[in-house]
């Protein structure tokens, strides 16, 4: 799909990839940006970089992301492309308290189940429309010393599959934006907190800025490609776990180990 003449939501659109996303959008020339976040304030800064559309929502409330699509529609007519960017980390491990795991459970899982079944009823009706959504590599590999991240980021790819599986022969699209090291305020937030994670994942790799991954989803959306890698690396993770699992483990173990130290 070309983001030309498109109309776009973007949810954590604030900051970060979110905003980024937003910004490259309007400059491919997509017809209307509607920018979503918690932080409405935020929201209503990078939707004026990008004469869009700003609207503060809390992805966790299937009532109010709801309310979100039914606006765009009666605004704008239809929604083309629907980005589902929020997440957050906890940095804790199997102690982590039922308190993370469920804020972890909502905006990383439920808030892409929301989105999906809001929007999806008009896309379907149009034959047409795109979901992508802000899974993370830990949703394919894992994130060392934060369980509840790794859970529901796999947990979002499980669904963008489902998704795709579901209804990609009646006209709906679907791409999992899996990135690894990004210039954000969460990685940013996760280091000065020495989180290990934080660390083994600005490691791993270059650490991109938001632009780098906004370049690689429009490029990602052209193509189709389910999997939106902006880390071509890890993708050669991912087989190595695939063909050799026990050996993987071992490395990542080894990882864990030198974060930790």
């Amino acid at each position: 799909m070309l983001l030309a003449d498109r109309v776009v939501v973007v949810t954590g659109g604030a900051g970060g990839i979110g905003a980024a996303l937003a910004r490259r959008f309007a400059a491919e020339g997509a017809a209307a940006v509607v920018v979503a976040d918690l932080d409405a304030a935020g929201a209503k800064r990078v939707a004026a970089d990008v004469n869009g559309a700003a609207y503060g929502v809390d992805v966790t409330d299937p009532a109010a992301v709801d309310r979100l699509v039914g606006e765009v529609l009666d605004r704008f007519g239809h929604i083309d492309l629907f980005c589902s960017n929020a997440g957050v980390t906890t940095g804790a491990g199997v102690h982590a308290s039922p308190a993370d795991w469920e804020r972890a459970w909502s905006v990383n899982v439920l808030a892409h189940v929301y989105a999906a079944r809001a929007v999806l009823p008009s896309m379907l009706e149009r034959g047409f429309g795109y979901l992508l959504q802000t899974c993370s590599a830990a949703g394919l590999l894992t994130m060392v010393g934060d369980a509840p991240y790794t859970v529901t980021k796999h947990a979002a790819v499980g669904f963008a599959e489902w998704l795709a599986v579901t209804y990609g022969d009646r006209g709906i699209r679907v791409s999992a934006l899996c990135p690894q090291g990004v210039n954000t305020p969460m990685l940013a937030t996760g280091l000065a907190q020495g989180h290990p994670g934080a660390r083994v994942t600005a490691a791993s790799g270059r650490v991109l800025d938001p632009d780098e991954v906004a370049a690689a989803v429009v490029d990602g959306l052209a193509e189709e490609r389910f999997l939106i890698l902006p880390h071509p690396q890890v993708a050669t993770f991912v087989a190595r776990k695939a063909t050799d699992p026990d050996g993987w483990l071992v490395a990542m173990r080894r990882l864990a180990a030198g974060a930790a130290d």
